[in-house]
């Protein structure tokens, strides 16, 4: 074959490789579940009350998750851009979620998230979720929650929705979030959230807020949505507590203890 010709093939095969990418590389995506069945599925064996059965997840549901979790991974970016802005969110809170099991389970037994990694908060650093074919990275939970959640959709209630395996996290939810149902569930998870004594609490004769350290951590996300903190939170109390907008607000501390049912609920 001649110079002439060989060039003239790979240029031939060059221009095939070019024309056939967007399909090979479509080929290699995931479609993902809309309804996430696959978690639902796993958090309603192992999870009971917000606490979940780490152990038995371990032992019997691990095969399960991965799967789950390779599906999310798989994930197309030009998929992602024809979901609905519902449908991403609840993607990603789903991802947070699943892939926090994930690391749990792979430190397992660990008395806390904070327990993994030489330096305070190196779990949610650590970059150890493959989303290469969606961000074209490998992604950490800090990643998820602050450079797609709260940079991207400017959602506060996203902070009801996200558990970091700590017991003063919002319980993990025992279904997973769907797109069509995620205005309902994000409006459960906050009444829950904001009506757990546990959690967060108001003490009328000190007219005073003691809200979760999430309000403190996010301030700004929930000011920005409602103008104050005490406006955000009273949407969420019950009927005779809503009258909060002079309280003064406190902040409880964290307790990063494991969301382990072997342990016990908070």
């Amino acid at each position: 074959m001649s110079r002439f010709a060989s060039a003239t093939a790979r240029a031939a095969l060059l221009v095939t490789v070019l024309l056939l990418a967007p399909d090979l590389a479509r080929a290699a995506c995931a479609d993902v579940d809309p309804s996430h069945s696959r978690w639902t599925e796993l958090l309603g064996r192992f999870v009971a009350r917000g606490q979940v059965d780490y152990a038995g997840l371990a032992r019997d549901g691990r095969p399960a998750l991965e799967a789950y979790l390779a599906g999310l991974s798989g994930a197309c970016a030009a998929d992602h851009e024809r979901w609905t802005p519902a449908e991403r969110i609840a993607f990603w809170i789903n991802a947070y979620n699943a892939f926090t099991v994930k690391l749990i389970l792979d430190h397992y037994p660990v008395a806390s998230i904070r327990k993994i990694g030489w330096l305070p908060g190196a779990a949610f650093r650590r970059k150890f979720i493959p989303m290469q074919w969606l961000k074209g990275a490998t992604l950490s939970l800090d990643g998820i929650e602050h450079d797609t959640l709260r940079s991207e959709f400017r959602e506060p209630r996203i902070h009801f929705a996200l558990v970091c395996a700590a017991r003063s996290c919002p319980p993990l939810r025992g279904e997973a979030y769907r797109g069509a149902d995620l205005e309902r569930q994000l409006e459960e998870q906050g009444r829950a959230f904001l009506r757990d004594p546990a959690r967060n609490r108001v003490d009328v004769q000190r007219r005073t807020l003691y809200l979760s350290s999430i309000f403190s951590w996010f301030r700004g996300d929930f000011e920005s949505a409602a103008g104050s903190l005490q406006a955000f939170v009273a949407a969420y109390l019950e009927q005779a507590d809503r009258g909060v907008s002079g309280y003064a607000v406190e902040f409880l501390d964290y307790d990063w203890a494991l969301n382990d049912r072997a342990t016990g609920a908070p």
